[in-house]
C-alpha cells in the first residue's frame, strides 16, 4: 500500500466526531462566501463523513461522494445512501471523476491533497466539473509537527497548493489558517 494513501482498514477513524470540531462545517462554509449551492462534489469522500456534514449544513439537492477506494464506495452504499438519498457515491480515479463538465457549484477535498500522487491532475478535474464561477475548497493538514495527521514530509504548505490552483486557472484564491491543525483554501473557476 502506498504510504501516502489512507488505509481503508482504518475507515472507522474517518467517522470520529472530533473531526467536526477540528474542521467545523459552519466555519468552512462561511469561507466559501456563497449563498446557495445546488450540487456539491466531494473528491476523496472516504466514508462520506464530511459529505453528510455539508449536506446537513448547506442543504444542496445532491452531493456526489467520489472516492478511488472500492471499500469506501461500498461502505457509503451500505451505511449512508439509505439515510441520505441525495448522496450519490461515485467510484473515481485520482485523475478522472466520471461526472459531466460544469455540473458542480462547489467541489471540496478534505485531508486529501497530501495523498495525491499528481495533485495537478485532480485539481484539473475539479476545474472541469465546476460550473463557471463555481468554488473549490481544499482543506488539509498544516505542515507542522503535531500528534495527529500524516507524516510531515508528505504535507503541503498552503502557498504551494495556492500556486497549483492559480496555475490551473483558478482565480480569487484565498488561504485561511485560523484552524489549529488545518489550512483552508478557496478558489473560483474563472
Amino acid at each position: 500500500m502506498n504510504e501516502k494513501k489512507f488505509d481503508p482498514k482504518k475507515l472507522e477513524k474517518l467517522n470520529n466526531p472530533q473531526r467536526l470540531k477540528d474542521i467545523p462545517p459552519h466555519y468552512v462554509w462561511g469561507k466559501l462566501d456563497i449563498e446557495k449551492a445546488d450540487i456539491l462534489v466531494e473528491i476523496g469522500a472516504g466514508t462520506a463523513f464530511f459529505t453528510i456534514a455539508f449536506l446537513q449544513h448547506a442543504k444542496p439537492s445532491k452531493i456526489y461522494a467520489c472516492d478511488v477506494s472500492e471499500v469506501m464506495i461500498n461502505w457509503i452504499n451500505k451505511n449512508v445512501v439509505e439515510k441520505f438519498s441525495n448522496i450519490i457515491p461515485i467510484k473515481s480515479e485520482e485523475h478522472f471523476i466520471p461526472l459531466d463538465d460544469g455540473i458542480a457549484d462547489v467541489v471540496f477535498m478534505i485531508n486529501l491533497h497530501h495523498e495525491l500522487d499528481k495533485p495537478a491532475s485532480t485539481i484539473k478535474e475539479a476545474y472541469r466539473i465546476l460550473k463557471s464561477n463555481g468554488k473549490i475548497l481544499i482543506i488539509d493538514w498544516k505542515k507542522e509537527d503535531m500528534v495527529d495527521g500524516p507524516p510531515l514530509q508528505i504535507r503541503w504548505l498552503p502557498e504551494q497548493v495556492k500556486e497549483q490552483l492559480v496555475d490551473l486557472g483558478f482565480k480569487n484564491v484565498n488561504i485561511f489558517t485560523e484552524l489549529p491543525k488545518h489550512f483552508v483554501l478557496v478558489g473560483q473557476k474563472a
